[in-house]
């Protein structure tokens, strides 16, 4: 088995239920949004380069993603990038706007989590394992090429390891 599909079946193990999934949906990039505008303050300078921990933080996540594999990771590093530009312009902001944006998405995003994972009835998958924190934002990208009929070798192979969707509790 490949990397990707270890992750991905390790993560979507506890994501069964079609609830818990669409939750995800929102909440994740939610929570992402969140720590790139918390993180995104202060900035630091590297000659003409303004860089923050939210820039550091994506460039090394899109790095794994690039790693796992070229096509998944090319889009998560875009929508890392998006949400480094989104979370600087909160940053840019008042303090209490930023911090107030910022925290105000992040408790919305993990409530969202946390409802879906009372339909699913199973405890968030980086209780047991922290990657899980970084494999969430790419399971949620996968969940929407395989709603729109991309990568179906690689979604077979997942819930060949996962098990299938439940549609209900």
């Amino acid at each position: 088995m490949s990397p990707l599909v270890d992750q991905l079946a390790k993560y979507s193990a506890y994501h069964r239920n079609t609830r818990n999934i669409a939750t995800h949906l929102l909440g994740v990039p939610l929570i992402v949004v969140a720590v790139a505008t918390l993180l995104s303050r202060p900035t630091f300078g590297m000659g003409a380069l303004a860089l923050s921990p939210a820039t550091l933080g994506a460039a090394a996540a899109a790095l794994y993603y690039l790693r796992l594999d070229l096509r998944f990771g090319i889009v998560m590093t875009l929508l890392l990038a998006l949400s480094v530009l989104g979370g600087e312009a909160l940053a840019a902001q008042s303090t209490a706007i930023w911090l107030g944006c910022g925290m105000g998405m992040f408790v919305l995003g993990w409530v969202i989590q946390f409802v879906g994972h009372y339909y699913e009835g199973r405890k968030p998958a980086f209780a047991d394992d922290l990657i899980g924190l970084l494999i969430g934002p790419l399971f949620v990208t996968a969940e929407i090429a395989f709603f729109l009929g991309m990568r179906l070798d690689l979604h077979r192979a997942v819930e060949m390891r996962a098990g299938p969707v439940r549609r209900r509790a």
